[in-house]
């Protein structure tokens, strides 16, 4: 296990960026998000995924939403090649693939 990522089968990518910068620049509604996120979300990612969201939505609020169906969907596809077939949310990423 290296830093405080821990087990998991996310990809790792070195920055060059300031992320406390970034994250500044956040609007409020988003650094509240981020700061509950069960991923450690870049704040680039996380404001691309929420642009695209309001894009769809028209709404910030329906926006939050979708990231928290996005990041259910990712932690789901992880907890199957972290923890195993047994855990209760590997089942859940196969269902939402499905779904598709």
């Amino acid at each position: 296990m290296r830093g405080n990522r821990g087990k998991t089968s996310l990809k790792l990518k070195r920055r060059n960026e300031d992320p406390m910068r970034e994250y500044d620049r956040l609007p409020e509604e988003l650094r509240r998000w981020l700061a509950t996120a069960a991923l450690p979300w870049r704040p680039r990612s996380v404001r691309r995924a929420f642009d695209k969201a309001v894009a769809r939505t028209q709404d910030q609020t329906s926006a939050l939403k979708e990231l928290d169906i996005l990041q259910a969907r990712i932690v789901a596809r992880d907890a199957g090649v972290v923890w195993g077939a047994d855990h209760p949310d590997a089942d859940r990423a196969t269902r939402q693939e499905s779904e598709t």
